[in-house]
């Protein structure tokens, strides 16, 4: 593995590497895991909009609308 150095303020470093301690990880590991998490985010953000502009089908809004009423048997 190939090391580099970014430039952050010192703040942001602080912020970081408090962080990173708290959850008991190395700075590196912490930031691997702030990127993880934001791939994962985004993953959601496009399946939520994939879904929004996917229309239900006719049986699941039939069935959506048994379940809503209370008439589902």
């Amino acid at each position: 593995m190939t090391l580099t150095t970014i430039k952050v303020s010192a703040e942001l470093r602080n912020i970081l590497k408090g962080q990173a301690a708290a959850a008991g990880r190395t700075l590196g590991a912490h930031l691997e895991q702030l990127a993880a998490d934001e791939e994962r985010r985004l993953r959601f953000e496009e399946l939520r909009r994939a879904m929004e502009l996917t229309p239900p089908d006719r049986q699941y809004r039939d069935e959506a609308g048994q379940w809503q009423s209370g008439a589902w048997t």
